[in-house]
Formats: structure tokens, C-alpha cells, sequence
């Protein structure tokens, strides 16, 4: 394939952030006296940003939503102490390194608040590795909206013809199509528990490495 920029999602893409975000939940939880969701629930209702992820925790609780905003600061601040678990799936680092040494522009694209992204990066080894970072609360819109990915293009002076948007879940492939760029999906990622390949995407993955073969 010939394009010039990847745009990567995060959890689910190239790390597996459930068993963290699993304990910040349930730590929330507690507070309100509720037992813990767990990691199998938890990974059903990552990837429409904190927010979200808190709210289907408080349903899920039988809690009403009058409890959401402080709830989610609950939960940002317990998810600040849960960062041990975090993993990079099979070949990112590796795959990452050799799109980077093709001279591919990487950029990072992901609806997780900006505030826990240098730590995660740091600790993954990636800090030197996205020429653009987009978390959920840095512009007005997160995806499905395709406006993040065309602020990325736009600042790194990349025509969007010449973009790939790269993730696990329905809300990566939406963004992509409504932008207008080519898309591409890992099937092991966090998609509601709903085949990636529904969403059509452009092309559908099994593993990181034939991922990052293709697009060599």
C-alpha cells in the first residue's frame, strides 16, 4: 500500500489497556458501595472515551446518572494509580519501528483523555514515535467524528488521500469513512463484542504483523 501517514488508535489497537481501566472501574465503584464490573465487562464498553466508559459502569451498577460527573472524577483519579498492567500487543514495538525506518509519518489518534497519554507512551517506549498525539478531550469532537483525523492531517500537511486510520473498533472505521480515508482494522481489539469486519473496513486484520506487512 502507498500512503504517508498511519493514524493509529490506542486501547485495543496497540495496547491492551482493560485490565487497568478494569481496575479504575471498580475502584469508582466502591466508592458507591457497588461490587467490581470486572475485565469482561469493562472490555465491552471501552472506546467512546472516559465519559462513556463510566457511564455504562453506573447502568451496569443500577446507579442513576445524576451520579456521572462525580463519578468519572472518581474514576480519573483511580485510573491515574492504575497504569501496572498495560501491555503492548504482539509485535507493535517491532511494527511500529520498521513503518517508521520506511519513512511512514506516524500519528496517534485516540478518544482516551490527553492526560494519561505521555505516561502510557513513556512506559510503552513510545514517546519519540507519533509525529501527532490526539486524545479524546484535546479538540471539541472525538471519534466517530471525523474531525480529529482531519485536524491530524491538516497540522502535519498530509493530504488525506495519502492517510490510513488503523483501530479495533467501529468508531475508528466511522471516523475514517467519514473523512474520507482509507481504513484498516485489527479483529483482536475492544469492538463491543461485535465482528470489526461489520463495519467494513477497508481491509481487516488478524495480528499486528500482517497488518504492518501490507502496509509496506
Amino acid at each position: 500500500m502507498t500512503k504517508s501517514l498511519i493514524i493509529f488508535d490506542l486501547d485495543g489497537t496497540l495496547i491492551d489497556s482493560v485490565p487497568d481501566l478494569a481496575d479504575g472501574v471498580d475502584k469508582m465503584l466502591a466508592h458507591f458501595d457497588k461490587p467490581p464490573a470486572g475485565t469482561d465487562n469493562v472490555r465491552t464498553w471501552v472506546g467512546n472515551g472516559s465519559t462513556k466508559l463510566v457511564e455504562r459502569a453506573l447502568v451496569w451498577a443500577g446507579l442513576s446518572l445524576d451520579n456521572l460527573h462525580h463519578a468519572h472524577e472518581l474514576f480519573l483519579t483511580e485510573y491515574a494509580t492504575c497504569q501496572d498492567k498495560t501491555v503492548e500487543y504482539d509485535g507493535v514495538t517491532d511494527g511500529l519501528n520498521r513503518l517508521i525506518k520506511q519513512g511512514l509519518t506516524l500519528a496517534l489518534c485516540t478518544n482516551k483523555p490527553a492526560q494519561f497519554l505521555p505516561d502510557i507512551l513513556a512506559n510503552m517506549g513510545w514517546t519519540d514515535k507519533f509525529a501527532c498525539i490526539i486524545g479524546g478531550d484535546n479538540l471539541p469532537t472525538k471519534k466517530p467524528d471525523p474531525a480529529p483525523l482531519l485536524h491530524i492531517c491538516t497540522t502535519l500537511g498530509i493530504d488525506k488521500s495519502q492517510a490510513v486510520m488503523v483501530g479495533d473498533s467501529k468508531n475508528d472505521i466511522t471516523a475514517g469513512q467519514n473523512a474520507g480515508i482509507t481504513t484498516l482494522a485489527l479483529t483482536y481489539g475492544y469492538n463491543y463484542g461485535e465482528p470489526i469486519a461489520d463495519s467494513r473496513p477497508d481491509g481487516v486484520f488478524d495480528n499486528f504483523g500482517d497488518l504492518v506487512a501490507f502496509l509496506l
